[in-house]
């Protein structure tokens, strides 16, 4: 039986990044994970799942040693944001306006994944268990060592402190019965991966309508067409069904029929759907074990901040630690890992909560909301002390800055 200070079950992008800022510490970490990354090849085609990865979170994977790689394989810097249900309340948020030179970069999950599992591989004080899976969790120890025991697949550990970051379906949640609340949105959203006539651009947009937005964020590299994008339809379930059941020349001429001509003559490469559903755990501790990630916190995908999120939830738990080490505490203490849910639960509702709202308020069909939501974005963007103010603080929170 091995034993660790602590035990990371999920080896995502934010299951990773958990273990690498914890390893940075001087902690003996754990990293336990069903799939070991597919390795990159250039010529490998865009994965569908892709991240609008934040300033923010691009220092957290710079401070771990990933991002360097990232950049080395490919990603996509954007500077502009542009917003709009009608034209005429067109507003465009660019990153001149906070003084960065961008506002993030688009880069296919995977990709992150497996930069920081280069990383993982190379800290001699983090075990990997993969393939492996948690089959099941004990909190309970009699022995006085105050440590949770891990029986894995084909192995058996103990750590004093659990992280579940093993995502929307999350073991280490189930097995702490620590309940969640949460709606299912009605809707789904479909990924579409494209050639466009347009080359690489700098902007990501997103058109609001009844049914839902549609987006684009620019991928990089150089297409026959011109250049590539990733589109996001939000839509009824029944809706993205049909769409999904489409031939790919089929759905071209369904996304030229309906996203705007911003968007410029298209090819479809690659397709893919999922639903939307919130969920909130009601505690992000229970004795020895964290949750991280999509495990404690899944949102409207509409602002592409997910994995955002869990990168601030990986950055506070390494503070709350890291201070505690530093005060000369018990780390895995209970008092102290309450610290972190105290760091992060307000954050995260907040962005669930505004994220709701948008997506309530575009979507409500009534005439005087309608008016109202277009003259707040054409006030927010043609009123001077509005558009430094309102406009900028939120461009600046939004990446985390």
């Amino acid at each position: 039986m091995e034993h660790f200070d602590c035990v990371v079950i999920g080896g995502g992008m934010v299951g990773a990044a958990s273990a690498l800022t914890l390893a940075q510490l001087g902690l003996k970490v754990a990293l336990v994970e069903k799939f070991t990354p597919q390795a990159f090849s250039a010529e490998q085609p865009l994965d569908l799942r892709v991240s609008a990865i934040s300033l923010a979170s691009q220092n957290l994977l710079n401070q771990v040693g990933a991002w360097q790689q990232v950049k080395q394989w490919r990603s996509c810097p954007y500077k502009r944001l542009g917003v709009w249900e009608y034209e005429s309340a067109y507003t465009e948020f660019n990153a001149d306006d906070i003084e960065q030179s961008h506002l993030g970069h688009i880069v296919e999950n995977r990709l992150i994944q497996l930069a920081l599992w280069q990383q993982v591989t190379a800290m001699s004080n983090i075990h990997t268990y993969c393939p492996e899976s948690l089959l099941s969790l004990n909190q309970d120890d009699d022995s006085g060592n105050n440590r949770a025991t891990l029986t894995l697949t084909n192995s058996v550990v103990t750590a004093k402190l659990v992280i579940g970051a093993d995502g929307a379906q999350s073991k280490v949640r189930q097995m702490s019965a620590i309940g969640m609340t949460g709606w299912d949105y009605q809707q789904s959203a479909m990924l579409i991966n494209v050639e466009t006539s347009m080359c690489q651009q700098d902007i990501t947009w997103q058109k609001f309508s009844p049914t839902g937005p549609v987006a684009f964020l620019p991928l990089p590299g150089q297409s026959p067409l011109g250049g590539y994008a990733s589109l996001v339809w939000y839509h009824q379930r029944d809706e993205i069904t049909r769409l999904a059941s489409l031939s790919n020349s089929q759905l071209q001429q369904e996304v030229l029929k309906c996203f705007p001509a911003q968007l410029g003559d298209i090819k479809v490469l690659a397709k893919g759907d999922f639903s939307l559903t919130r969920r909130h755990a009601n505690t992000y501790q229970h004795k020895r074990v964290l949750l991280l990630g999509d495990a404690a916190h899944t949102i409207n995908p509409m602002a592409g901040q997910g994995v955002n999120l869990g990168f601030k939830d990986v950055l506070a738990l390494q503070h709350v630690i890291a201070e505690a080490i530093g005060n000369g505490e018990a780390w895995h203490d209970e008092a102290v890992l309450a610290r972190y849910e105290k760091m992060r639960r307000k954050d995260n509702l907040l962005m669930m909560s505004t994220m709701d709202a948008l997506y309530a308020s575009f979507s409500h069909p009534s005439p005087l909301i309608k008016a109202a939501r277009n003259l707040a974005l054409l006030a927010v963007n043609k009123v001077p002390v509005l558009n430094s103010t309102i406009k900028n603080k939120a461009l600046a929170y939004a990446c985390g800055l």
